[in-house]
């Protein structure tokens, strides 16, 4: 077997093992995800019969009664919720309430009363005034039958005097996991083909090299060794092209690879909370307000992964990028003094002051794009007004040096804590926003360290002596 051909049959393996890990990975991981979006699901219905029983108890004593007929009612409900590609037709959720000795004084099933439940983890813990969850099959030998059962306390005059546990078979949302498998699986095959193709296309970059080898030698045997300057040229144009191509192979490669783990990762939250939303809004009897507030998080977390997927697809363009296509000199006094007169409105909502602190603009000229200069710029500035309390103030500054301009940007919250300082310039990474408490895309940092690359520069982020955050932004100057 020739080695080109070795080098192709390698290459195929490793992305067949490589595909075959993250399927793997991706569906060993969809069981874990559903059972701990319904157990979140679960601690919340947990907590809402613990304060149904909570209006009922009187002098310390709880009282079922109205639980028996509201239960029966929801077990003989007929209904037909189409959920995608899976059909709902019966309340499957099972419940039971216990003293504060453990003693079961309501179950769903009918056949715990009056039985001991001291001993087992929810109620256990929940008593304890921790957090009390278990997983317990309903037949040892079949694991089918499991059942998740999450726990409440029933609080009475400031004491827990009983604990309500909500109960639902995981059979209930086995089928979507079922579901969600066969489609991830149709998905990898279908990346299996593309990254395949890719493959091959690959490939035939890699043992290039070995070709061009072949040629040159071919080469000289035809034109001899009476010019060695020419061949010199030649054989170091051929390897020159070699690197270039090996390196932007492999360089793609691992590329795509980033991308893909990265954004699973990262779309995997929104997706959860749009179909949790969905399934929600399935419910027929659902207040106006609360879908209305399903609607607004279909929307927002939507707009989010779009906003994500527009700054991908800003960032991927420049990463590809070597150099910059068009470069001008850049004055960056007017520039600064024009972000910040168009950044007033919005940090005006929230009474922040925005300060351009530029003592002598002039010579503060780069070369360089003035578009992408505008961006990176911009982002500080947005960054810096989103993390400063209302009533603020946000400081723009220009230095110069004999070789660099410095722009720093400067806010006034509560600085970078030292777990994130290693990570703000990493894709996706971000920190909640002070007065919202959201995330943003976690790729406004890392688009400005791209545009500071291309400049020849670099980006800083670190807490003031004084308070909050400082970026700072250094660009070489013009004519040096």
């Amino acid at each position: 077997m020739s080695k080109r051909n070795r080098i192709f049959i390698g290459i195929l393996l490793i992305y067949a093992m490589g595909i075959g890990f993250m399927l793997y990975r991706v569906v060993a991981d969809i069981d874990p995800r559903y059972r701990e979006s319904a157990e979140e699901s679960l601690v919340e219905t947990s907590q809402l019969l613990a304060g149904l029983v909570a209006q009922d108890v009187q002098d310390g004593v709880i009282d079922t009664r109205r639980l028996v007929p509201l239960f029966k009612t929801l077990y003989a409900r007929q209904f037909h919720a189409q959920i995608y590609s899976v059909s709902k037709t019966r309340f499957e959720m099972r419940a039971y309430v216990t003293d504060r000795d453990g003693k079961v004084l309501f179950d769903t099933l009918g056949k715990s009363a009056g039985s001991d439940f001291s001993q087992w983890r929810d109620v256990r813990l929940t008593l304890q005034g921790q957090y009390g969850a278990r997983s317990t099959r309903d037949v040892e030998s079949d694991p089918a039958s499991s059942v998740m059962y999450v726990a409440a306390p029933i609080y009475a005059d400031g004491q827990i005097i009983g604990v309500a546990t909500i109960g639902k078979p995981v059979t209930s949302f086995g089928q979507f996991v079922s579901a969600a498998r066969k489609k991830t699986l149709y998905a990898g095959l279908v990346w299996a083909f593309g990254l395949l193709m890719l493959a091959v296309i690959v490939s035939v970059w890699l043992v290039r090299p070995f070709g061009l080898t072949a040629d040159y030698v071919r080469y000289v045997r035809a034109h001899g060794w009476r010019s060695l300057p020419r061949l010199g040229r030649r054989a170091l144009g051929v390897i020159g092209a070699a690197y270039k191509d090996m390196r932007d192979t492999l360089g793609g490669r691992n590329y795509v690879a980033d991308y893909v783990q990265t954004l699973t990762h990262e779309v995997k939250s929104p997706l959860s909370a749009i179909r949790g939303a969905a399934e929600l809004l399935q419910e027929p009897d659902m207040p106006q307000a609360e879908r209305e507030r399903f609607l607004s998080n279909i929307t927002r977390e939507a707009g989010r992964i779009q906003e994500m997927v527009d700054r991908m697809m800003e960032l991927t363009a420049l990463e590809t990028l070597r150099s910059l296509a068009r470069v001008e000199p850049v004055a960056l006094k007017p520039l600064l003094e024009e972000l910040a007169s168009a950044a007033r409105s919005a940090a005006g909502s929230r009474s922040i002051r925005v300060e351009v602190d530029v003592q002598d603009g002039q010579g503060a000229v780069v070369e360089g794009d003035a578009f992408l200069l505008r961006r990176a710029l911009s982002n500080l500035l947005d960054n810096a007004i989103d993390f400063s309390p209302e009533g603020g103030c946000v400081r723009m500054s220009l230095q110069r040096t004999a070789r660099t301009v410095r722009v720093q940007v400067q806010d006034s919250g509560p600085g970078i804590p030292d777990y994130a300082q290693e990570k703000v310039f990493e894709k996706f990474y971000s920190l909640a926003r002070p007065h919202s408490h959201k995330k943003s895309t976690g790729l406004g940092l890392a688009f400005v360290k791209e545009i500071a690359s291309l400049h020849q520069g670099r980006i800083s982020l670190s807490n003031a002596p004084e308070g909050g955050a400082l970026a700072v932004f250094s660009l070489p100057r013009a004519g040096l």
